[in-house]
Order: C-alpha cells, then structure tokens, then sequence
C-alpha cells in the first residue's frame, strides 16, 4: 500500500514539523545555435572565446573617440517634470531622523565578551558545550560576517547530544543556506553530511568527531527488511500458541510468556493471579485495538521488532496507544522510531504531530518539528503550525516532550523579525523565546528583542518594560531601548539623563554618542554625531543626519559627498536611499535611478521615504528622465564602470539590464559575484540562488551550485559540484571553480602547478573579456606563489590589456619582487588614477615607498575605507618601534572598538605581553581565539602569556 494511502486511511480513523572573482563582464559570445548567419560553428571552443575578446578590444578603441551620446539614445530631455512630482513626501527632514536599535545583543566591551564567551566554551563539559557555542552564536548575531555566526551554529550542532538540538540545529544551518529557494529541492532533501542529514539528527547521542562524515540515508535497506519478513514468516510456522485474544468475534493467537514480557502489566495479568491467568481466551474487545493491530502486538512480542513486517501506519499508532496504556516501553519506543520515519511532508508533519503529542512519542514529534522547520519560512504561515509554536498552550504542549526549547524559538525568532517586525505572530513567539529563557544571555537577548518589537509596534510603555527587565538581566545596551521608549512619550531629558549615565559609568562608543545625539540640541548635537563617527565609522546614522541637514541649508552637493563617505566603504540600504532622496531634490535623474537600482539589488522589496513609495515604482517614474540604453549599450557601461572600480554603478546597470532579461542566469551570477564583492553576502546567496534557478543547462547550474556551497564553508562539496559539472561538459566556469576552491588554503608546488593547469583550462574555455581577466589575475597570483615572475608579468599584462584594472596591483608585486620599488610604486599610481573606489590600492602602494610617503598613502586609506586593518596595524607597528608602546595600542583599539579583527587582536595582545601586561594580552588573545581557535601564531602567544601570568602570580 502507497503512504500516500495509508494516510488517507489514517484520516478516515476516529483516533485520538580573498575574494573571489567578483566582478561583472561583458557580455557571454553567443551559443553555437545563435550565431548569426554566416559564421564558422566549427569554432566553438577556444577559438570563439579568442575572436571575441578581439572583438571587443576592437569595439573599446572604436568608443574610446565616440561620444557617449553617441552609443544611448536620446535623453528625453523635453519631458517637464518638477522634483515635488517625485517627492510627493517632500525632502527628508531631520526632525524624522533615527537610528533604529539593533535587535542583537551589544555590549560596551565587545572584547571583554568575546574572551569570556571563549573561556566558557573552553571549559564547559560535554554536555554543555552546545549551550555554550549557541551563545557564540548570539554573540556573533550582531556582528557584519555572517560566517562567523554559522561557524558558531555548526560547532552547536557538532556538540548536540539530544534529537531535539539536532533537529533544530540541523534545520537553522539549513535555513541558513536559503535551499528552501532552490527550484526541484525539497524540505527532506540531504546535503550528503551527519551535520544536516534529516534521518541522522533523529539519532541521539554526543558523536562530535563524526558530524562532517558522509551520512547513510541514501544507502538502501530494503534486502534486510525483506530478510527479516521471510526470517518472521518461517518462524510464525514453528510458534507453540497456548492462548489467544479475542477481539470481537475474531480470536488472535499469543505465546502467553512473550505477551507478557511486554511489560509489568501484561505479565501480572497473565502470571498474577487474575482470572486472565487462568483462561485460554481472553475478551480484550474494549481496549482500544483492533484485530489486525493485536496481530502486530503478537508479532512485536515474538520478534521485538516492526521494521520488515510492513505494518500500515493507523495499525502502528494502535501499538503505540496500546504501548501506552500497557507500558509497553520497548513496543513504545519501536512505535516512535516506525513513526518518525514515515514523516516527510508538511501535510503527513500536521496530522501525526498531534497523535505524538498526545502519545507522548518524543521521537516521531521530533520528526514533525523537523518537517515544519525545514519548511521555513513558508510554514511560518501554516495557521496550525503558528498554533503549535506561538500558542501558550501549544508550548506547553511541546515542553512536555522536551521539544519548547531556547533554541527553537530562537530561531524562530530570527525568520519571524525578519518577516515582519511588527506582526502578532512575532510578537507571539518572543514571548515564547522569554518563557523558554533560563541563563542570563538568554533573557538579555528575548527581552531585548521583544523590547525593539514593541517599540517598532509604538507600543512604548511595553517596550519599556521589556528594555528594562533585559537591563536588569545585565544587558547594557538595553538602555538605549530604555531611553528610547522615553522619548517617545516626551521624556526627552529622562531619556537624555540615561544615556549620560551609562557614558558616566563606561567607556563612551559611538552608539552611545549617535544615542544620546537624539536627545539634545544644536552644536552638541553635531558634537555628539562627530564623535560618534570617530569612535565607530560604519554607524550610517550620523552620516545621514549631517546630509540632512545641509540640505536643509540648501547644499545639496556637499550633502552627497557626506553620504559618499559611507557609500565609498559600505554599500548601506539606508544610505543608497537617502543620496537618492537627495539626488531627486537636486534634480540628479541619472544619480537617483544609479542608487535605486543598487539598492533593489540588495533589497528588492525595500520600501522608500519612510516606507510609504515600494523602490521599484521609483523606478519606473525615474526611468523616461534618463538615458535609454540598448542591451548592448548597457553591456559596453558596465565594461566602463567595472574597469573604474565604480561597484554601485555596475550593479545599476546589472540591474537595469536584468529588466529587460529577468531569466539570465549570467547577469544573476555576475550580480552576485559585484554583491560578494561589497561585502553584501546574504544578497549575493539570494542572486546566486536565482541565477540557478533560471539556468537551463545542468552543468552551469552545478557551478552555481557550487559557488552556493563553497560561499557558506562547504568546500569539499563545491568541488565535488565543480567535478561533475566538468564531466558534464568542460566550461570556464566549472574550471574557475574548481581552481579557486583549492586555492582556498595553502599550496605546495604539485597543488600550485595543478591549479595552475586548472585556471589554463579556463583560459580555453569561451567566456568573455571581464571574467578572462579575473582568470589572468588570478593564474599571475599563484605564479608569483611560484616564484614564476616572468609569467606572473605576462598574466598581468595580458588582464590589463582587456582592461582588467586590478591587475596593477598584482603587476606592481611582480616589480616589488624584481626589485624595481619604482617601478611598482608608478604601477599602483595608475591603478589610484583609474579606480573609484581606490583605498586598497593607496594601502598597497604604501608598501613600495618610503615611511613618509606611506604615512600619508594609509592616512588616506584608512580615510576612505576604515574598516581596512593593515593601516592600523602598520601605523601601531612604527609606533612600538619609536617605543610608543600607548600610542601604539591606542591605534589598534581605535580599529578594534568597531572591528574586532583577528589579526588586530593578535597584534595588540602580543604588544601587551611584550609590555607585561599579561592580564590584558590573555583577553585579547581569548577574544581572538573566539574568532579563529585554531589560529596558531594566536595559541602560541596565548599558552606562553598564560604560563609567564601563572608564574607571576606565584
């Protein structure tokens, strides 16, 4: 009988869930089957990759003397169009200005936190070990890698020991890769890994050194199932019955001592004393089971086993309730086990998790929950999946069973704030994420949590009350909601007086700073804002309120270089909007629709001017105000925009052209590859996920597969995906990948030449001029790994001769290494002069010049882009060496304040040591290994500053 059947039987019963190449390119040559009348399809291989690279060499120098209005078509100039037409809300005002309050836990020490979160993790036994990492987890949350925080989820998942951690944990690493968007996967679908496989998270039990090992499920088992019905069936001839149960009119013959080896109550019936004992027909017609299901119970009792007897699943649920009242623990737990196999559906999830509830089979409840996580964030909109999780009742339900946890709503948690911060359903769960609190981490971060919600919901004294109890659970940050949710009922000097105090009694950030701003006025507004910029560059309110209000002066030019300050280092949504606001106001068509696009690109349900104008109707009133470009103009800007380092404007103009073509999976690939690039990863996974579904040839969908997997730490399988796409058929991109994943760690020369021999095969391969170039820079990077600087040269020059811009940069090493400084200096000056976006290459020619000049090449660096470190480290270097030991670690805790790198921290703690500040050098080092515990110069400096601390304290 087909499940599907057997669960339309069971509803009928009354019975009781580096960087890679990232960049754009031009335009692919045609496929062999589009080539235009009259020419050669013999040539599909290298050859057409080759004419047409010519091709476009030859079409650049054509332009290069063309005028640009020369390759659009005319502007619609003649169209008369005011900027209160486009701004029915008018400019934006700074009145309206906020800083939203960042729903993670924050701490005035970041270090502090990170350094004993590492020692809790270091200590803690088995048994806490997962709890311990999940704090990681909460801790990392907050932070702009999200690498760090799946790390952290998959070293959790590693240490759980229970089925219901494992489920959870398994589905959230999942979720975290967004498969529930790939076209032809399904929830159930197996990643081939322990570390996610739904069959193996139903496995209890502590096996961490196992967790990355290849899974079983997809072995078969059907010869033992047969095996073990033909084993029962021979046995069944040979049986000594000596009673029997009748059940109605019809009798099922029982071994009398096997039935009552069930459990207690069956044997004190049978062997007691009762009249049972006494009686070789007993009527059990009023027990709640059927013939055939006592036919099971007696085939159970005999062979202690229900795999192989193909029992239907209505015929196993009356075991498991006959189990029940009989406790019958090993026929119960064999019932859980059968169930929870059967569960694969959201439909099959809903109607036996109730009969699991009821039953109490903790197992085949952990599979439904399974079933119903896996499906998020679709099944968060299921009614009866949103009445078991949010519902008191429905926790209470699964608390019974072990299965309302910290972690389950946690995660909840995280996709329901996403969905909709304002919802009831959010609202819901969060307060299931406080009732499950039970350490002191945990109820900073619900309380807080539910604290932003309330306030988003401008349900004020609530969000108070939630700010204040996750202060007093010792959340600092917390304060801010505090403060917040006073001004916002017109305390504004109790708000002020807050913020003051907690600066009073800690050492001031800059959100303390951009905080308190809001609460007072004039020049120490400004003052506040300032130094809020200076204590934490990456805050992009302070920005926005400076450009606000020069535009409120009228300056609007100067209010666009404000917001490219940010916008230089940081592709920020907020800010993109703001500079488009402001751009209309300026009567800036072009700029405005640039920055849309770009933050449809990272956004695309972003809603603008205070969420009342959905960003893609802006496009379209924008558009007929701006040049109108062909297809073939758009590839030839975005050539001229990724050969000036110009990030934003090449995602404009992907976007533009992704209007005209939605389905091309290159443009959606390259899309990615810009996003990667801007440090935007969950919209690069989201562009990478739709240029997969929109392929329709297998072997680019295994690249991009493969760039799916290798970007959320799956190496191994992206090589794998790379391997087949290669047998599939042999392709640039299928080589890059390949080359690149195993570029990934350091080589020895057999690796090297081999990934050299991979990135070669690319170079055959069709592709276009961009992605060749990326293919040459990369194969000159490992020649110079080599030592082979000659043909590291030829590779660079080569890029650069089909406008690969970056290729000064490895160029100028080449000289560096040859000993030409000048050289190299001259080569880097070339790349700054071509470059846009031009703050790593300031930082890479300081390396070929004198201390003077480099001084000023990192100051400027560190200007355009502070979340670069080497500046820091180079300038706090010099500063040791001038033994300028405070200065020196005041320059890394600058950079740490708001970036709290592992090669700062190192830096730093091995300046403390060097000073005998032992206590502080075992902080930073903890911090650091918090990050990385596996960084080994970091553990060397760790066990040696330890071991002279332990001597000193003697």
């Amino acid at each position: 009988m087909h499940q599907h059947n057997l669960f339309t039987t069971m509803r009928s019963l009354n019975l009781a869930e580096g960087c890679k190449g990232t960049q754009v390119y031009a335009p692919p040559p045609p496929h062999p089957q589009q080539q235009q009348p009259g020419s050669n399809n013999n040539n599909a291989t290298g050859g057409v990759g080759d004419k047409f690279l010519q091709h476009l060499q030859d079409h650049l120098r054509v332009n290069s003397i063309r005028s640009k209005s020369s390759r659009t078509y005319p502007q619609q100039s003649n169209v008369a169009v005011s900027p209160d037409s486009l701004l029915p809300l008018g400019l934006p005002l700074t009145d309206l200005l906020e800083p939203r309050i960042d729903p993670s836990l924050k701490f005035p020490d970041l270090v502090d936190e990170m350094a004993r979160v590492h020692r809790r993790i270091a200590t803690s036994d088995r048994s806490e070990k997962s709890g311990a990492y999940l704090e990681q987890c909460a801790v990392f949350r907050g932070l702009s890698d999200p690498k760090l925080f799946r790390r952290s989820l998959r070293s959790s998942r590693q240490h759980a020991a229970d089925v219901h951690a494992k489920v959870v944990l398994s589905s959230w690493l999942r979720f975290e890769r967004r498969e529930d968007e790939l076209i032809g996967t399904t929830s159930m679908d197996c990643c081939g890994r322990i570390l996610e496989c739904p069959k193996s998270t139903l496995v209890p039990g502590y096996h961490p050194e196992t967790v990355y090992d290849p899974c079983l499920c997809s072995s078969g088992s059907s010869s033992i199932i047969n095996d073990v019905s033909e084993c029962s069936t021979s046995e069944e001839e040979e049986v000594d019955y000596d009673m029997s149960f009748c059940i109605g009119d019809e009798e099922v013959r029982c071994v009398r001592y096997k039935i009552a080896s069930l459990s207690r109550p069956f044997k004190a019936m049978l062997y007691g004393g009762f009249n049972e004992m006494k009686r070789g027909t007993i009527n059990f017609t009023h027990n709640g089971i059927s013939v055939e299901g006592m036919r099971a119970a007696e085939i159970f009792s005999r062979t202690n086993r229900l795999l192989g007897h193909d029992f239907p699943p209505h015929v196993v649920l009356e075991l498991l309730k006959l189990a029940n009242r009989f406790c019958c623990d090993e026929l119960k737990s064999a019932c859980d086990e059968h169930l929870a196999r059967l569960v694969t559906t959201l439909e099959e999830a809903m109607l036996l998790i109730e009969y699991g509830l009821e039953e109490a089979a903790y197992l085949l409840v952990a599979a439904c929950l399974q079933v119903f996580l896996r499906e998020l964030p679709s099944s968060m909109h299921n009614p009866n999946v949103i009445k078991i999780f949010c519902s008191v009742e429905g926790r209470e339900r699964l608390a019974s069973l072990g299965h309302a946890s910290f972690k389950l709503y946690f995660f909840l948690s995280q996709i329901a704030m996403e969905d909709d911060m304002k919802s009831n359903t959010t609202v819901m769960i969060l307060e299931r994420l406080v009732e499950c609190a039970v350490e002191s981490w945990e109820k900073q971060l619900a309380c807080h949590q539910l604290g932003v919600v309330m306030l988003e919901r401008k349900e004020y004294k609530d969000a108070q009350r939630w700010f204040n109890t996750a202060v007093e659970a010792g959340h600092l940050y917390s304060l801010v909601g505090v403060a917040r949710s006073k001004f916002k009922r017109d305390h504004r000097y109790s708000a002020y007086k807050i913020i003051n105090s907690l600066m009073s009694d800690h050492v001031p950030t800059g959100w303390m700073h951009q905080e308190r701003s809001l609460y007072c006025s004039g020049k120490e507004k400004l003052l506040d804002l300032d130094t809020a910029t200076e204590l934490d560059p990456t805050l992009t309110f302070p920005y926005k309120f400076r450009a606000v209000a020069l535009v409120e002066e009228n300056q609007f030019g100067a209010a666009i270089s404000e917001l490219n300050k940010i916008l230089g280092f940081k592709a920020s949504p907020d800010c993109l909007e703001m500079r488009a606001w402001i751009s209309i106001g300026k009567e800036d068509y072009e700029g405005a629709l640039k920055d849309i696009r770009a933050l449809l690109t990272l956004e695309p349900n972003f809603m603008m001017f205070n969420g009342k104008i959905h960003a893609d109707h802006m496009v379209e009133l924008l558009r007929p105000l701006a040049q109108q470009r062909s297809q073939a103009d758009c590839w030839m800007q975005l050539f001229d925009h990724w050969s000036t380092v110009d990030d934003i404007g090449s995602l404009a103009v992907v976007h533009d052209m992704l209007a005209n073509d939605p389905g091309n999976s290159l443009l959606r690939f390259r899309q990615s590859l810009l996003l990667l690039r801007l440090n935007c990863q969950k919209a690069a996974m989201r562009c990478l996920r739709l240029a997969r579904n929109h392929s329709k040839l297998k072997h680019e969908r295994l690249v991009y597969e493969g760039w799916i997997l290798y970007d959320t730490g799956h190496r191994e399988e992206a090589l794998a995906k790379a391997e087949e796409s290669i047998s599939t058929q042999r392709s640039f991109e299928a080589f890059f990948l390949k080359a690149y994943a195993l570029a990934d760690s350091t080589l020895d020369p057999k690796s090297a030449e081999y990934v050299i021999q991979l990135l070669e095969e690319a170079l055959r391969c069709p592709s276009d001029a961009l992605r060749k170039g990326q293919a040459l820079n990369n194969l000159g990077s490992v020649y110079v790994d080599c030592d082979k600087l000659d043909l590291a040269g030829d590779c660079y020059t080569n890029a650069l001769n089909i406008k690969h811009t970056r290729a000064h940069q490895g160029l100028a090493r080449v000289y560096h290494l040859k000993n030409q400084r000048k050289a190299a200096y001259d080569e880097m000056t070339k790349l700054i002069e071509k470059a846009q976006n031009n703050a790593s290459a300031y930082e890479k020619r300081s390396e070929y010049c004198d201390r003077e000049m480099a001084q000023a090449d990192l100051s400027l660096a560190t200007q355009l882009d502070p979340l670069r470190t080497y500046p820091y480290r180079y300038r706090a270097a010099v500063l040791m060496d001038d033994h300028k030991e405070n200065e020196a670690i005041e320059e890394l805790s600058r950079a740490i304040s708001f970036k709290p790198d592992l090669q700062l921290l190192h830096l730093r703690a091995a300046f403390y040591d060097s000073m005998g500040e032992g206590v502080s050098a075992i902080k930073d080092c903890e911090a650091a290994l918090c990050i990385d515990p596996g960084h080994t110069d970091t553990l060397e400096l760790y066990h040696k500053a330890r071991e002279a601390n332990a001597t000193d304290q003697k």
